[in-house]
């Protein structure tokens, strides 16, 4: 499918989003009976931006008592997971407007020597983006609670132009 061209960037910027995100859990059976081990966030994106769903997470790890290390993992080849402040917006603004400064879309003459560019000016730019930054993380989770710092979150960074709904894998390991 072609993407839309590319848009006026001051229109795409979002900041500080609360993702909502669906969940599908999985049940795997351990020593100590059934436990929620697995499960899928569903983020809706609406271009780029970092979408924060530490809320989802935490809410998650906090229905068991467990302590371990959490999996997060994206499941696309275009849009990244960070841990990052979550108090100022300006952050995510800042990191928002230098990797588009780094990685421009092919429209930009600085791009012309990429090739694959039949999915959109964003598509090549947003898969740079992806390979720059973490697709997985690891959080430890204590009691389940996840051991983040005071003004630490947990964003979906989104590199393409494009609403698109996001899947992250979780999983919570002992």
């Amino acid at each position: 499918m072609l993407a839309t061209g590319d848009r006026a960037w001051d229109r795409q910027i979002v900041l500080g989003a609360r993702a909502t995100a669906a969940l599908r859990h999985a049940t795997v059976t351990s020593a100590s009976g059934q436990l929620p081990m697995q499960t899928e966030f569903q983020i809706s994106t609406r271009g780029p931006g970092l979408y924060e769903f530490t809320r989802d997470v935490t809410r998650w790890t906090s229905q068991t008592e467990r302590t371990g290390l959490l999996t997060l993992f994206v499941r696309h080849t275009s849009c990244s997971l960070l841990i990052q402040e979550n108090a100022d917006p300006e952050v995510q603004t800042d990191l928002q407007n230098f990797f588009h400064r780094l990685v421009p879309p092919t429209t930009d003459p600085s791009m012309g020597y990429l090739t694959h560019t039949y999915e959109g000016p964003d598509d090549m730019p947003a898969h740079i983006k992806a390979a720059m930054m973490p697709v997985s993380l690891s959080i430890p989770v204590t009691n389940g609670q996840l051991a983040l710092g005071t003004w630490q979150g947990i964003y979906l960074f989104e590199h393409r132009n494009a609403p698109h709904t996001r899947s992250v894998t979780a999983h919570l390991g002992a």
